[in-house]
Formats: structure tokens, sequence, C-alpha cells
């Protein structure tokens, strides 16, 4: 439930890439500047698109996708599809 404290303070968005480690900005390398362009999210693209399933560098593409085609529709799409994902833990470990 801390997750909608941050929601309302406004430091984290419901939608949107999930935050990064200190570790992983690194290996981000030119992409990070996309990622610094929104608020991280509770849940995103990349809950819907594999999770875990899928290797470090699809999570940044499918981040870096969906900061530069944002829209209300795929945010809708993302919150369909997120309910499923959470009931089967589809690419959870």
């Amino acid at each position: 439930m801390f997750w909608l404290i941050n929601v309302l303070k406004g430091e984290m968005a419901v939608i949107g890439p999930r935050p990064y480690l200190p570790d992983e900005i690194k290996e981000m390398g030119r992409y990070f500047e996309y990622y610094k362009r929104v608020k991280p999210g509770i849940t995103g693209l990349w809950q819907v698109s594999g999770r875990n399933e899928l290797p470090f560098y699809e999570r940044i593409l499918l981040d870096v996708w969906y900061i530069r085609n944002w829209s209300f529709e795929l945010d809708f799409m993302i919150l369909l599809k997120i309910a499923y994902i959470v009931i089967t833990r589809k690419g959870a470990y």
C-alpha cells in the first residue's frame, strides 16, 4: 500500500517504467536519458510483456518504446492486461 502514497505524492505514476537499480542504470547507457523524462511506475509495459522472462536489454527497449509512444490508450491496454498477469503470475519468479 506504500506505493499508493508515492503516487499521491507525485513521486511515481501508476503506469510507467519500473524503477531501475543503480547497477542497472549503468547498463542502460544512452537509454537512461529517456527514462529520466518520466516518473517511474508501479506497473508498466514490461510487466505485461513477459517480465523476468525477457532479457534485461529487452526491458530497456520496452521502456523506451513506451516513453516514446505514450498514450491514454496504451495505458488503458496495460491496465486491462495487468489483472491477467497478476492472477496467473506469468513471468514472476
